[in-house]
């Protein structure tokens, strides 16, 4: 009898559960999900303004041509002309830019992290680039790259970083790196300050070098933040349109999958251009699951757990023990034993 008024009440919160969520649901379909329909749609259709061979009148609205729009996407040489340029270019500013986003991200959260003077005006300083508005940044960095600009000057060499070349790739890299970095470190300083400070004065007493610190215990505990942190970042940089576009205008050596869909709607030709989004759209789908799949990102917080959490600390104690010196064996043995204190 017990079991059955426990199932009652269960199956009671459950329906009131479904219907706290039922705003949020069709907010949802309202906003993301009919739109996802409408350019799926319109990516099999070709917008109306073809000539009628037979009355000779301009023909109106959309006519269905299946899969004709991602064919010429692909292999077209006229509307479509400039699709693995603008995808080639949309990969090498994600890769290329939030690898070395990483890199820095993860040295400024590790500034910002240690306690010194003045530590707010530090962390205040590092956040104001990415703070800054894309627009206003990218205004910024043009007048930074003009031929007599500072840029040049600095290092004494004449480079037209606004024009056609590798030049102009590179100029969109780095003002893209100098604005989003302060992101990923902003994330990763969270993740910092969640680390028990007694599992360095444990790994130090044992005799592990900052070195081993570093790889063996701050990574490890900082890597589920660290992984969303990219995500987000990688999910980001594949949409790029503003910053290229402002920098660089219409140049093919910034053209990305988002300003060559802009591009063929601003021509009105509305079914190649959902074929455009419809494509990126699907290569941040797959980006997304190799991240969350392959690599673990925990984007919904599965892994705070406590039944899991204990586990994976286990498990990070465990890896640093096999591939570590003797210190850091220790010290991960005591990074174990004090997750383990913890927790009962």
């Amino acid at each position: 009898m017990a079991d059955a008024h426990s199932r009652r009440v269960t199956g009671g919160q459950g329906r009131m559960a479904y219907l706290l969520l039922l705003p949020t649901l069709v907010l949802l379909a309202l906003v993301v999900g009919f739109p996802l329909v409408l350019s799926a749609w319109q990516s099999l259709t070709q917008s109306g303004g073809d000539i009628d061979p037979q009355t000779g009148i301009i023909k109106q609205g959309d006519t269905f041509v299946g899969l004709d729009n991602y064919v010429e996407a692909f292999t077209g040489s006229g509307a479509g002309a400039g699709f693995w340029n603008a995808f080639w270019n949309t990969t090498l500013f994600t890769v290329v830019g939030v690898s070395i986003e990483t890199v820095l991200g993860v040295s400024m959260a590790l500034i910002m992290a240690r306690a010194m003077r003045s530590t707010g005006i530090v962390r205040a300083s590092i956040l104001v680039p990415w703070a800054i508005p894309t627009v206003v940044s990218a205004l910024m960095w043009q007048l930074i790259f003009d031929a007599n600009g500072i840029f040049n000057r600095v290092i004494h060499y004449q480079v037209l970083w606004t024009t056609e070349g590798w030049q102009a790739k590179a100029a969109v890299l780095i003002a893209d790196i100098w604005k989003t970095a302060p992101y990923i470190g902003l994330l990763t300083l969270a993740g910092l300050q969640t680390i028990d400070d007694q599992v360095y004065e444990a790994a130090k007493m044992d005799g592990a070098d900052r070195w081993d610190t570093f790889w063996r215990i701050t990574l490890p505990l900082v890597r589920p933040v660290l992984v969303v942190a990219v995500l987000f970042r990688l999910l980001d940089a594949m949409r790029m349109f503003d910053l290229p576009y402002v920098l660089l205008g219409r140049l093919e050596s910034g053209q990305t999958l988002s300003m060559l869909a802009s591009d063929a709607a601003g021509k009105t030709n509305y079914g190649l251009a959902s074929a455009y989004s419809m494509i990126l759209f699907a290569y941040i789908c797959l980006v997304a699951f190799v991240f969350i799949r392959v690599l673990g990102a925990d984007v919904i917080g599965e892994q705070n757990k406590p039944a899991k959490r204990g586990s994976r600390r286990r498990g990070d104690g465990e890896d640093g023990a096999d591939g570590g010196s003797g210190g850091s064996r220790r010290a991960a043995r005591r990074l174990r034993t004090t997750a383990e204190g913890s927790m009962a």
